[in-house]
């Protein structure tokens, strides 16, 4: 995919106002702007990114990624954004995944070249040989039994978990398998998450297109993506970001939202605007006006979260090649290999000898509230013996440093019946639009939620000054036998 053409820049209207400069704000600044629409994006913090963000750590200046992220082929609104943002040729995309067993064997995953979806990644299944012959077999009728089960659901019905169990898996399959996919996918553990969440990353990551389930990497830190070339790209089309500069209310009432009052008391008169901000803040923002025109955002105060933890190691030596692995029946989840893709402060000495003289890995523990009762020695301790089992060099190396960076809402917590929660773009007050991943996408607590909510809250504004457009990138075709079968 080429980057398309910027459109002529028509601004004569009120720009569009943008609170929240994560992924769902940024990608609706992206395309507004690409529309010819004035965009002013309000970022609280000084540096964009939102949850998708780095730090500089004060002892080696390097920046580091609060947690890796990663996309996946199926993802096709992260993609167009990433090629509008010219920052699509930082992801490597990884078609065969490493998975390592509990005995430290190590199986690949990839699609059979001989197999249309949904079967070509079935020889890739049948060779885990740390699952029996009867439980691999079962996993295959039980993918069958969800891709085909009906997507309706309530707050009553059964999660993921309780539903693999009604359907025979066993406390192995389920631990093996299921858990090693969703619990990474959905970032929430087996028994809190909903059924219809799994169905969607199973279908849509693994079932419907051949290529779907491939994971692109980023190559350089979330900041260096987001908040420096993202925010270049939405400069050039003359979106003004406003950076260290905190909303503290929207006013207005049912006719629509009428100003914005800063943190120094000023307010600023808006024309149409958009609430990008997490799902904890849309209530504080919103003045007692506007909260009762919109009793339907209430319970988004309540909406759970759930914790991501990255586990950053620097040893004086390479633990291996691979640039990923994932680990099955573990306490550490992924492994990435990240050696020279920590960037130090320009001129920071310290930084740079540390980065030329270390090897650095991050492992990732998706749903990791159990980690809040261990103190950081016992995780890195446990980290460190998952690394031994599947990696020799790892037994003998020396641990140089650690960091450990646990985003406590990392994603919301996607459990059964949360989608009559999730709220629409649009809202009832004519100008007042939302984007999030929190919002109504149909996707899981992930970067295409986000993208797709900015691009769909940007639709939003275009029909509303009377310009109709489809900004959302089309989904990967189904195969024709995935179409007949499932």
């Amino acid at each position: 995919m080429t980057a398309p053409a910027t459109a002529p820049r028509e601004r004569t209207q009120p720009p569009v106002i943008i609170i929240g400069g994560g992924l769902a704000g940024l990608a609706a600044a992206l395309r507004l702007a690409e529309e010819g629409l004035a965009v002013e994006l309000f970022e609280a913090r000084s540096v964009l990114g939102g949850r998708a963000a780095s730090y500089r750590d004060p002892q080696t200046g390097e920046l580091i990624d609060h947690c890796q992220h990663v996309g996946m082929a199926c993802c096709t609104n992260f993609h167009d954004f990433a090629v509008r943002a010219g920052i699509a040729d930082q992801f490597d995309r990884l078609d065969k995944l490493h998975f390592f067993g509990p005995d430290g064997t190590r199986y690949d995953m990839q699609a059979a070249w001989w197999l249309p979806a949904p079967l070509h990644l079935g020889p890739s299944l049948l060779a885990q040989a740390y699952l029996t012959w009867s439980e691999r077999l079962g996993i295959a009728r039980t993918l069958w039994r969800l891709a085909r089960r009906p997507q309706r659901e309530g707050a009553s019905s059964p999660t993921i978990g309780a539903w693999l169990r009604e359907q025979g898996q066993t406390e192995p399959a389920i631990e093996r398998f299921w858990s090693v996919v969703l619990v990474s996918a959905l970032g929430e553990s087996l028994d809190r998450a909903s059924l219809a969440a799994a169905q969607k990353v199973f279908v849509d990551g693994f079932l419907n297109h051949r290529g779907a389930y491939a994971v692109d990497v980023p190559r350089t830190s979330l900041r260096e993506l987001f908040d420096v070339a993202v925010a270049a790209k939405l400069a050039s089309l003359g979106v003004r970001i406003q950076r260290g500069a905190p909303v503290r209310e929207l006013l207005g009432d049912a006719h629509g939202c009428s100003s914005i009052r800063g943190e120094d008391g000023a307010t600023r008169d808006v024309e149409d605007l958009i609430l990008a901000t997490p799902w904890r803040r849309v209530g504080e923002l919103l003045s007692p006006e506007l909260a009762t025109a919109l009793p339907e955002l209430a319970p988004l105060a309540s909406l759970a979260a759930s914790p991501i933890s990255g586990v950053h190691l620097w040893f004086d030596r390479d633990l291996t090649p691979l640039t990923h692995a994932v680990l099955v029946g573990r306490f550490t989840q992924w492994v990435f290999r990240r050696e020279r893709h920590a960037t130090a402060a320009p001129g920071h000495a310290q930084a740079n000898a540390h980065a030329s003289h270390t090897h650095y890995y991050q492992a990732v523990i998706s749903a990791s509230r159990d980690l809040s009762a261990m103190t950081a020695p016992a995780i890195i301790a446990a980290v460190r013996a998952d690394l031994a089992a599947i990696f020799p060099a790892a037994r003998e190396a020396v641990l140089v440093a650690h960091k450990i960076v646990t985003e406590r809402e990392a994603v919301f917590s996607y459990r059964p019946g949360l989608d009559t929660l999730r709220p629409r773009q649009q809202t009832h007050v004519p100008n007042l639009f939302l984007a999030g991943d929190w919002t109504c996408t149909g996707w899981p607590s992930t970067m295409e939620s986000a993208v797709r909510s900015g691009y769909l809250a940007a639709e939003a504004v275009l029909a509303r000054r009377g310009r109709s457009r489809q900004l959302l990138a089309p989904d990967l075709p189904r195969s024709r036998l995935a179409e007949w079968l499932l």
